[in-house]
């Protein structure tokens, strides 16, 4: 067994046959992560010292994080002590994820490619989530993530706004076959993407591509009913899509002071940004230094984004992300 240490100097053990997320759950230890599978990068940590060994290959970072010494810490099996630069997320109350079964109460169209599915819980049962996190949706042998749409206050039922892909693991499913009272199985909640307690930074700046907008949609509905901890800040929101269409939700009736940016990568309106959402961004003069930012949607837009904000200013640990990866 090996000691692993972290930077606000709590630790735990871990065996070389576990990953250090997995040990560190078991410790009381919550480390950030999401798909737990080493595709999305969430879970990506410096190391200090000491070392360590992947169970599959991490794709998911580039050569530069490499040599700077990162690794995903959801597939990396420790082969010494280590000090490393991640945080304890156990004080947020995350609750242990579970299986529950749940029957879809609604189905609606937004888009020509993207449906809202409710799913409502038996009585008896609920399911405990933080704004941001996510679910698998089981059917049969398959499963697939979905971020959760709606807030914890509506946890007799979810929302999951789902895009159809062609060829897509559930595509089929959704869009030509599913019906009113289908019965499915949620495990869940899962992932770390959601908002810290950190009253130190005036801007809170949310990015999300397509669907990504579906956990952002549940925070900022949240903060939203949380105005004495969030009225002073400074709320960004830059939503990109391809086109106008595409903008299936709005967060105009929040009650917070949100600048809204939807941005249209497909098309030109000459009242709405066009591009992609970090080059909006670094148009608006934002002082990065003290923002923290959120950021949900394709991998592609999650490491350049975070790559063009900390060489504008953005501190390194002051970047939250969820990264949509495919199931095929």
């Amino acid at each position: 067994m090996y000691q692993i240490s972290l930077k606000n100097n709590k630790n735990f053990r871990c065996s070389d046959n576990e990953t250090l997320v997995e040990a560190a759950r078991k410790s009381g230890i919550i480390l950030e992560h999401s798909c737990l599978s080493g595709r999305c990068s969430s879970c990506k940590v410096k190391v200090d010292s000491g070392l360590s060994e992947p169970t599959t290959e991490e794709f998911s970072l580039n050569n530069k994080e490499r040599e700077d010494g990162y690794i995903l810490s959801c597939i990396r099996t420790p082969k010494s002590d280590m000090l490393i630069q991640a945080e304890d997320l156990s004080e947020y109350d995350i609750s242990i994820p579970k299986t529950l079964p749940a029957k879809i109460n609604k189905i609606e169209k937004l888009t020509e490619d993207i449906i809202k599915i409710e799913l409502r819980f038996p009585p008896t049962q609920k399911l405990n989530f933080i704004a941001g996190q996510y679910v698998n949706v089981i059917k049969g042998s398959n499963r697939r993530s979905y971020s959760i749409g709606s807030t914890s206050n509506e946890n007799a039922s979810i929302e999951l706004f789902i895009k159809k892909y062609p060829d897509g693991l559930f595509s089929n499913y959704w869009f030509n076959e599913a019906k009113i009272n289908d019965l499915l199985r949620i495990e869940g909640p899962r992932g770390t993407f959601f908002i810290r307690n950190n009253s130190a930074f005036k801007n809170i700046i949310f990015l999300a591509t397509g669907t990504g907008i579906a956990p952002v949609k549940s925070i900022l509905e949240t903060l939203s009913e949380l105005t004495e901890n969030f009225g002073n800040k400074n709320i960004y929101l830059f939503w990109g899509v391809k086109y106008f269409n595409d903008l299936f939700w709005t967060p105009e009736k929040l009650g917070l002071n949100i600048k809204y940016f939807p941005v249209l990568s497909r098309e030109k309106i000459p009242t709405m940004e066009d591009g992609y959402i970090q080059n909006v961004l670094l148009t608006k003069n934002i002082e990065l230094s003290e923002s923290i930012i959120y950021a949900c949607g394709s991998n592609d837009m999650i490491h350049e984004s975070k790559n063009k904000l900390m060489e504008n200013g953005l501190p390194d640990h002051n970047f939250y992300s969820d990264a949509f990866v495919t199931s095929n």
